[in-house]
Formats: structure tokens, C-alpha cells, sequence
């Protein structure tokens, strides 16, 4: 298998002369970075969130809406809040660069920029975004499974939820529990317990799709974000999920050991208007209790508060829904 080829870095130009859009690309060739451009504030900001690019370069004095005005929406989404920008300005003044400085932008090229100048300051803020981002990815991973974690999990629901309220789209979330995992702790050990968490996180990974977000909820629980999905078709993904766990076995001192367990889903499309991170994950958790007080290894769903068993042999087609 090849290598993957890594992508080249994305840089978002705002600015309202198409001129210097073609400028920035040509002074930035040299770099290997991908450039696009828009002309206008507010669709800027529409850009930026929808392809989160590595870095913007913004100008100060846009025609339809300050530049500041620009930087400050930027540095409210959850999107792009994190995506350095630095300001295209042809003042030299002191004012209007701590004004941006304090909004939020890491740096200012004042017009007409230097060449080399140029693509100094955007390798400088490129290469600070790359440690940033990861020391961010080692605080999001579980040192023992290498899942996402909890942290990551509120700040993605979050991120999720943005998209899912501004196109209308479903966030479905699965709350899944190891059954019994205190006795095969006591009956087998810690070590053997670590072993299974393990087993079962990769299980969980290899049988989501790629979009899915797989994390470690805490202890012997996992939550799985199934981004742009319905109840029903959450619910096939939950039972496919269930069924791969319960056909994995274990070994313990020459002993085959079966591990199970419960699911619970929830949709957002099914919460009603008022949508939060803590409500999806209740509504999710609620199932999942209902699925433990059933028997265990099973999958229940939370359909506007009422909760019921899913069928074990749940097709994709009995919702008529499509997982994209």
C-alpha cells in the first residue's frame, strides 16, 4: 500500500479585489498551498466554515462589512474559531493592528506586501497551526484504546450540532456499554479488562464508516456521533455495531470468554426545538438504560421520549432511509 500523499495546505483569501486574490496565489506558489478567494465578507465566513481552511488571510477594509466585523464572526464559530487569520491592511498605523491582534488575527501584512515577506508570515502561522493542532489531538485521544475522548466528544456534538441546526440535517448519537464488565474485571483481572476495552474499541472503530465519530465515553463505556443520520438508519448502524461485539470472543487462561453490549440512540430530529449537547446525550443514555434493564445486548431508541426495543434483525431499507 502507498503512503497517503499529504494534502496541501488550504488558505482563504477575503478580500474584495479580485487583483489581489490573484497577487496572494502568485506570491504563494512557490509554497505548495492551495488558494481560493472570496470577494465578499459574509460569504467568506460561509466559506471558511463549510471547507475549514488552515488559514485566512482577511482584509481589513472590505467593501460590504469591516474586516474586524469579518474576524469577530470567524472567531465565533466553533468551525473556524481556531483557524489563524492575518490581516491584508494598507495601514500602517498602530491602532487598527491591536484592534485585530486583539480580536483575535495572529498577524498583519500591510499592502503592497513584500513577496517574501509574504510567505514568511504565512509559513510562520502555518507552521504554528501544525504544533497547535497537534498537542490539540493528544489531549482529545484515550491513552488506552487511542479513541477519541469525552473532551473531544462535548466540543464534536458541539461543532455538529451548528451544521445540523443551520441545514436542517439529523445527528444521531449511540450510547453503548460493555455488559457486566465488573465481573470479567473480577473474575479475569484488570489486565484481561484493559484487553477487552481495547478489543472492543477496535470492533466499534472497524464497523463504523469513516465519518463516524468513535469515542470513549469513560470506563467501560463508548459513544458513536453518526453525523447526517436518521433514527432509523442509527438504529441499523447500532444493531450492526451490537452484533460485531457479541461475535468477538476473548481468550483468558485458555478460556474463550463472549463479551456483549447495550446500545441506546437518539436523534436529534426526534428532541424537539430545543437541541443542546446534554439533551442528546440524556435522550441517548435513556435508551441505553432501557436496553440494561431489558436483559442486555440489545439496542433500544428514543423516539420523542418513547422507548423502544429495536428488532435484532433491523434492515437498512425498513425505515426507508439511506445512510449517506
Amino acid at each position: 500500500m502507498n503512503p497517503e500523499v499529504p494534502k496541501a495546505n488550504r488558505v482563504l483569501v477575503i478580500d474584495d479585489s479580485e487583483s489581489i486574490h490573484k497577487l496572494v496565489a502568485a506570491r504563494l506558489k512557490a509554497e505548495g498551498l492551495e488558494v481560493k478567494g472570496e470577494v465578499d465578507g459574509e460569504r467568506g465566513v460561509e466559506r471558511a466554515v463549510a471547507e475549514s481552511p488552515d488559514l485566512i488571510l482577511l482584509d481589513v477594509g472590505l467593501g460590504d462589512v469591516d474586516g474586524f466585523e469579518v474576524c469577530k464572526k470567524l472567531k465565533e464559530e466553533p468551525e473556524t474559531r481556531n483557524i489563524p487569520v492575518i490581516f491584508l491592511t494598507g495601514a500602517t498605523g498602530t491602532e487598527d493592528k491591536v484592534r485585530g491582534l486583539d480580536l483575535g488575527a495572529v498577524d498583519y501584512v500591510t499592502k503592497p506586501f513584500d513577496q517574501i515577506e509574504l510567505r514568511a508570515r504565512v509559513r510562520a502561522a502555518l507552521r504554528t497551526k501544525r504544533l497547535q493542532d497537534m498537542l490539540e489531538q493528544q489531549s482529545f485521544l484515550d491513552g488506552l484504546t487511542g479513541l477519541w475522548n469525552r473532551k473531544y466528544l462535548d466540543r464534536r456534538i458541539e461543532s455538529e450540532l451548528t451544521v445540523a441546526r443551520r441545514y436542517n440535517r439529523p445527528l444521531s448519537l449511540v450510547m453503548c456499554d460493555i455488559d457486566r464488565f465488573k465481573i470479567l474485571n473480577d473474575t479475569y483481572g484488570h489486565l484481561f479488562g484493559d484487553i477487552v476495552l481495547q478489543g472492543v474499541s477496535e470492533t466499534l472503530r472497524g464497523s463504523a464508516r469513516r465519518s463516524d465519530i468513535v469515542t470513549r465515553y469513560g470506563g467501560e463505556e463508548f459513544a458513536i456521533l453518526l453525523t447526517d443520520t436518521a433514527l432509523g438508519a442509527g438504529a441499523f448502524v447500532a444493531q450492526r455495531l451490537r452484533s460485531s461485539v457479541d461475535a468477538r470472543h476473548f481468550d483468558a487462561n485458555a478460556e474463550h470468554v463472549s463479551v456483549s453490549v447495550s446500545l441506546g440512540i437518539a436523534c436529534t430530529h426526534d428532541l424537539g426545538a430545543e437541541i443542546s449537547t446534554e439533551n442528546l446525550i440524556e435522550a441517548a443514555d435513556r435508551a441505553l438504560y432501557a436496553s440494561k434493564d431489558a436483559g442486555r445486548n440489545c439496542v433500544h431508541m428514543n423516539k420523542a421520549g418513547d422507548i423502544s426495543l429495536v428488532d435484532p434483525d433491523i434492515g437498512p431499507d425498513i425505515f426507508q432511509e439511506k445512510r449517506r
